[in-house]
């Protein structure tokens, strides 16, 4: 069925599936500095249509061009299991908070420093339609793809706790004929950068992990 994505004999491939706010552009720096090749941030955020539409195959095309991706579209949900299959050696990072409402509070903080009139959090569909990334109104098309929430509740947090827990789920049940291929790992614990070096194999280079983009 997917026969034309699979890639053997392919160099090393790491993926972070955490959700964005999980502390994934502190992994980034951390594999950064292990050495592994950074894939181009930008161009897997420019694939939200591809992904809407579920066309996986430049998602994997792009995890063709390096070693290590985080964040869009790597930790949508279903995007792991696409490329569990089309990278059989790949190994998987799932980054988490201390707790859900932990995770809500940074992402509504964030978006709210970012897309909210005068900061605001957390910020309405009007703040969305008006940002400019990715293009003017790209931050309410991407909300919708992700959560489909009514406009007046972009940020139910209900659901927005729900859809946090159940990536976890998820990502766990799928991984538990494979566990070896997956670490769940949590930034803001310093036992969890040694059980990263173990699952990569690499003798550590820092006592810890070193924050990075901290709301």
């Amino acid at each position: 069925m997917l026969k034309f994505l699979i890639n053997r004999g392919e160099s090393e491939k790491i993926f972070c599936i955490g959700l964005n706010k999980t502390g994934t552009t502190t992994l980034k720096k951390t594999m950064s500095d292990f050495g592994y090749k950074i894939g181009n941030q930008r161009k897997g955020e420019l694939l939200i249509h591809a992904y809407a539409s579920r066309n996986f195959k430049p998602i994997v095309k792009l995890a063709r061009s390096a070693e290590f991706f985080q964040d869009a579209p790597f930790s949508f949900p279903h995007t792991f299991e696409i490329l569990a299959y089309s990278f059989p050696n790949a190994k998987f990072i799932l980054t988490v908070r201390d707790s859900p409402e932990q995770w809500y509070n940074s992402l509504t903080k964030f978006h709210g420093k970012r897309f909210g009139e005068n900061g605001r959090i957390p910020p309405s569909a009007d703040d969305l339609k008006n940002a400019n990334y990715l293009g003017k109104g790209m931050p309410y098309k991407i909300h919708k793809i992700l959560y489909d929430t009514p406009d007046g509740s972009l940020y139910n947090q209900e659901y927005l706790l729900e859809y946090y827990n159940r990536h976890i789920i998820n990502v766990k049940d799928f991984f538990r004929h494979n566990a070896h291929k997956l670490l769940t790992i949590n930034v803001a614990v310093i036992e969890d950068y040694f059980r990263l070096c173990d699952f990569l194999e690499k003798e550590p280079i820092h006592n810890g992990f070193l924050w990075h983009n901290k709301t």
